[in-house]
């Protein structure tokens, strides 16, 4: 089986062609060959490649880049905006876009936006019309994305980051999994896969993060291996763990049987997405 990563982040420097929207703590770039140097030092076959929000908002033209140039190491996920009257359309042209998997949509509480707003009715029927998976990022607002999940559910949704809120630096929050027990009720729904991407980051102790197993055990009974997306999120994980520090943990513990690393960390995320890296 493959190894997949779920969540990556990949960008050029930050120049007048292309600016950022934001400069996060990130490195100066993070090229689409330097994460594929960095998967092949780690055996990592592919990856999702989510455009990067913070720095292109709704341009995923660097995706569409990398991905031609390395078609069969990247699947890509554009974000897409709720306030866009032609979002549908939008959504229809990327469908056409080698490589495009899914989009993505923000719900959390900063986007000041309520699950049953319009855009997002629109971009989740479009979604379900085209068969493309909606990644939703509602750390910190799960409530909120309980009620979209239960007000399409014919639309298939991916979770980003488990729900829960995670650091962009160290150390983690005193009680980091306070929101498991609603991410744990979030697996009744039959349309809902979740990722489990920057676990590292909710770690209080040092590498290899031995405490992030307990509750991500929980996480493994409700939801089942088959509807957990292992990733890295590198490279917002950048200040808090290496990719490296992200990958070993999930390869090298003895928590997780070769069946279940086979399907977490690849399979599940093959079948979500309808899509494999072809390494050669």
């Amino acid at each position: 089986m493959p190894i997949i990563d779920s969540q990556v982040h990949a960008y050029e420097a930050n120049t007048p062609q292309r600016p950022w929207h934001s400069v996060p703590n990130w490195p100066a770039h993070v090229t689409g060959d330097e994460m594929v140097a960095a998967m092949d030092k780690l055996g990592v076959d592919g990856a999702i490649f989510i455009s990067a929000f913070s720095m292109y908002r709704y341009d995923a033209s660097y995706a569409v880049e990398v991905q031609r140039a390395h078609p069969d190491r990247f699947a890509i996920v554009k974000p897409v905006d709720p306030d866009d009257p032609a979002v549908a359309d939008v959504i229809a042209e990327w469908k056409k876009v080698p490589g495009a998997v899914g989009i993505r949509i923000m719900l959390t509480r900063e986007a000041g936006r309520a699950p049953d707003d319009p855009g997002l009715d629109r971009i989740c029927r479009a979604a379900a019309r085209h068969d493309f998976p909606v990644n939703v990022l509602f750390w910190g607002n799960l409530d909120a994305g309980a009620v979209l999940i239960d007000r399409h559910p014919e639309t298939r949704f991916i979770i980003d980051h488990l729900g829960i809120l995670q650091p962009r630096e160290p150390p983690a929050p005193p009680a980091p999994w306070a929101d498991l027990p609603k991410v744990l009720d979030l697996a009744r729904r039959p349309n809902a896969v979740i990722k489990v991407s920057g676990a590292c980051t909710l770690s209080r102790e040092p590498y290899p993060f031995a405490d992030i197993w307990e509750p991500l055990s929980r996480i493994f009974d409700a939801w089942g291996f088959d509807r957990c997306l292992w990733g890295t999120d590198w490279t917002r994980a950048f200040a808090v763990v290496n990719y490296e520090q992200a990958v070993r943990p999930f390869r090298e513990t003895g928590r997780l049987s070769d069946s279940e690393r086979a399907t977490l960390m690849g399979g599940a995320c093959a079948k979500a997405y309808g899509w494999s890296p072809n390494k050669g």
